[in-house]
Formats: structure tokens, C-alpha cells, sequence
């Protein structure tokens, strides 16, 4: 990843508006900035939280507090836990989707 041209700015997340966003089942809180073509999150995936489409888009995730199971649509699967996380590039190795049994909160760029 190539970080485009871009001012720097700090960023308070509990400023940001959370935008709810329902999965196959569950749902999501997320906080976003984006400019340049670059977007930071920060996620909180609610217990029970099932991803409703297959992404193709490349991230790099870190795990902060809970747990998710990364799902590829070719069949593997990853646990992850506080302090792991996992990096794809656009189209890259597998479409992946999340979900959470228990919650978990991440960071993420994309």
C-alpha cells in the first residue's frame, strides 16, 4: 500500500458519527475518515455479527479487543484474537468475509 499525498490530521475517534451496519446477522458500528482515497476505521462488530457479501477489496486489519473469524470464500478460515490481524490486497489472494460470535473491535485501512 502506497499512502497517497495527504495533510496530516489527528483523529478523534469518539467525534466521529457511527454508522450502524446490518450483516447477514448482527451489526456493526463504524467510524470512518477517508481522504485521498484512503479510509481508516475503527469497527465494533456485534456478538452474533455474520458479514452479508463477500469483499474483494483489499485491508489491513489489526484486532483490538473480542475475537473474528476471517472467512474466505475458498474455504479457509483464520481466528483472530486482540493483537492479530491480517493483510489482502485488492482482488488479491481470496474474497473474505468476518463474523463475530462474541463482539470484536478492529482498526482498519483500505
Amino acid at each position: 500500500m502506497k499512502l497517497p499525498p495527504m495533510t496530516f490530521t489527528a483523529l478523534d475517534w469518539a467525534s466521529l458519527p457511527s454508522l450502524g451496519i446490518p450483516g447477514e446477522q448482527g451489526t456493526a458500528q463504524e467510524r470512518s475518515f477517508e481522504q485521498a482515497g484512503l479510509r481508516v476505521r475503527l469497527v465494533d462488530y456485534g456478538p452474533g455479527y455474520v458479514a452479508d457479501h463477500w469483499c474483494d477489496r483489499g485491508h489491513v486489519l489489526y484486532v483490538l479487543s473480542g475475537e473474528m473469524t476471517v472467512v474466505l470464500k475458498d474455504g479457509r478460515n483464520t481466528r483472530l484474537m486482540p493483537g492479530m490481524g491480517f493483510c489482502v490486497s485488492d482482488f488479491g489472494d481470496a474474497a473474505h468475509a468476518v463474523r463475530s460470535e462474541t463482539g470484536c473491535r478492529a482498526f482498519i485501512v483500505d
